[in-house]
């Protein structure tokens, strides 16, 4: 199994290690502490030994920050971990604090006095983050100190150790270009006289590597040096690497021990280069050591982020052959949950779900572990089912799951709600609200050089026109045989990057009633390149759908649909059977025809 179903919280700690952190705090001669759930490369994975926030507070989710202060402690996290966070914490210990409205370092210019110190660890804060921390506090007439152990390490006694996941080559059947070219093209258009690459994914997709380091994303924990001009420099513990992969990377890039890291920084800032990195992903600690050195420092956003966006050829053929595969397995899944399935539970229902998948036999990982919701858990955005959680599902309820695989050749992201026995008039209708958004994104044509806040809104419109909303984000990038959320590309209130033909993102409006259910219908989207429509003036942009998963047709109230949307639902389905349809067996073709028979014979809205 790629996922575990064991209770991850214990809140009962939370107060205690707390109390432990605070002697460490005053022995440190500080005043507070800044625990983030980050590791020194930010990524939303973190391994075992870098999972500090969930080890003092008891809360597992993806993002967030605690800040321990002599009297007063708070743990701000964003509108997914609403629920969670008063589930896995003592809120007596820590405070939940919206991150969003109330960013840490807002929350500490209200909390500090003058002469404080706040302590944090500078490989786990980035470049921007501090910056935004000092300016903060420093108005106060409070400082932030750069430790050097962190606190929360001197306490943790069992601490895991750091990863050695093996690396491997990304075949160029599958990457689409080599290694040579993509250092050229990325160096070519730096202005500095090198790059400090941070972030794994950027590592992975640049080199033509992946890694095992963190659980579902494929990547390594690497540092790069990328000069402008000569061999980057690949800082990684020669521990994972084999013959294959150093024989890989030998021709292109140069291969050093992780630990050189620093002295070679050191190296490059006594000749007084200018090195540009990216403040939002690199750690303060190594901005520091440039900057000591005498290097001029130069920011600017990760420039190999834009290119690994926008997929090539081959990634996006890799992304058709991986949905179709997965598709196929979530086809043989949704039969099973309608023959037996949804007189079972969570869990039974991940498991099954995942020995669909590895069936293809290409299955690598999972690309996060499964959400699997039944009836007031759907309503958990970000719900992981426990032994201690676990939900049998109810006759006349809804059960929301959302997963994904891994695959060589693409990542995959789906979430479909179904309907268990007879659904209410209220669930139908709710979810052919979110049902009118999804199809809406999915059928846009935009001008060159939109933005993803600027369609956010057509996901949400029904919604808001029924005074209802969701908290989460529309659409999030993803890799190929990467991350399965990925930058700059997104369609949110704050996606300000323009979408380019080749970025994939998801399509997931939805809605959720605390305590009742939730409702998520999620696609993967690939944008188009820019195409004419008759009679108009500019090429337009647009989506090609990369999942081919059915939508459960049961819980659509046809009424409130019209013709067209009707008739998009229909098309989907179409081609869900046409793509999939041969790869099933018999019993399960016969499933995914009922399952994607026609509305169109149905009363339609005038």
């Amino acid at each position: 199994m790629f996922q575990s179903f064991d209770t991850l919280a214990d809140p009962t700690l939370g107060a205690p290690r707390l109390a432990r952190l605070r002697e460490e705090i005053a022995l440190a001669g500080l005043d507070g502490f800044l625990v983030p759930r980050a590791d020194e490369f930010q990524g939303e994975y973190v391994p075992p030994s870098a999972e500090r926030l969930h080890w003092l507070t008891g809360f597992s989710g993806s993002a967030g920050v605690a800040v321990a202060l002599k009297d007063r402690a708070a743990i701000l996290s964003d509108g997914r971990y609403t629920l969670q966070i008063r589930a896995e914490v003592d809120t007596t210990a820590f405070t939940p604090v919206d991150g969003v409205e109330t960013p840490v370092h807002a929350w500490l210019a209200e909390a500090v006095s003058a002469g404080m110190k706040i302590g944090f660890d500078p490989w786990l804060h980035t470049r921007a983050q501090v910056r935004r921390l000092v300016e903060a506090l420093a108005k106060r007439g409070a400082e932030a100190v750069a430790v050097a152990e962190n606190l929360v390490d001197r306490i943790w006694t069992d601490r895991p150790a750091p990863p050695l996941g093996r690396l491997s080559a990304q075949p160029l059947a599958f990457a689409g270009e080599d290694v040579a070219a993509k250092i050229a093209r990325i160096a070519a258009e730096l202005t500095a006289e090198a790059f400090l690459l941070t972030q794994p994914d950027s590592i992975a997709w640049l080199f033509n590597v992946r890694g095992r380091d963190v659980a579902h994303n494929p990547v390594p924990h690497a540092f790069a040096l990328l000069p402008k001009t000569g061999r980057p420099i690949l800082f990684v513990d020669p521990a994972k690497l084999d013959d294959a992969v150093r024989a890989h990377l030998a021709a292109h890039v140069d291969v050093a021990p992780r630990e050189t890291l620093l002295e070679e920084l050191d190296a490059v800032g006594h000749v007084g280069a200018r090195v540009a990195l990216d403040a939002a992903a690199t750690p303060e600690i190594l901005v520091r050591r440039l900057e000591a050195a005498g290097a001029e420092i130069v920011e600017a956003e990760d420039p190999v982020i834009l290119p690994k966006a926008c997929k090539n050829a081959a990634e996006i053929e890799g992304a058709r052959a991986a949905h179709r595969r997965d598709g196929a397995a979530l086809a043989k899944f949704l039969a099973w949950f309608d023959a037996e399935g949804h007189t079972s539970d969570e869990i039974a229902c991940c498991e099954k779900l995942e020995a669909c998948r590895a069936e293809t036999g290409e299955l690598v990982d999972l690309s996060f572990g499964a959400i699997s919701g039944a009836g007031p858990n759907g309503a958990i955005v970000h719900y992981h089912a426990t032994r201690a959680t676990n939900r049998k599902i109810e006759p006349d309820s809804l059960f929301l799951l959302d997963s994904g695989g891994q695959y060589r050749d693409g990542t995959t992201d789906v979430t479909r709600t179904l309907a268990v026995g007879a659904p209410s008039a209220e669930m139908r209708r709710c979810f052919t609200l979110v049902l009118k958004g999804h199809l809406a994104l999915a059928n846009a044509r935009f001008p060159v050089g939109t933005t993803g806040v600027a369609l956010d809104a057509l996901a949400r419109i029904a919604l808001w026109r029924a005074g209802l909303d969701y908290d989460h984000g529309t659409g999030h990038g993803v890799g190929s045989f990467l991350s399965v959320h990925e930058g700059p590309q997104r369609i949110s209130k704050t996606g300000t990057v323009a979408l380019k033909p080749g970025m994939i993102l998801s399509n997931e409006p939805g809605y959720y009633r605390t305590g009742e259910f939730g409702i998520r219908i999620e696609n993967l989207e690939i944008v188009t390149p820019a195409a004419e429509i008759a009679g108009g003036e500019r090429p337009m942009l647009g989506f090609e759908t990369l999942t081919l998963v059915p939508i459960d047709v049961r819980l659509v109230d046809v009424a409130l649909l019209d013709r067209g949307e009707i008739a998009a639902l229909d098309a989907y389905h179409a081609r869900v059977r046409a793509e999939i349809g041969p790869l099933l067996d018999p019993a399960t073709r016969d499933w995914l025809d009922r399952a994607t028979a026609p509305l169109s014979s149905r009363p339609l809205t005038p």
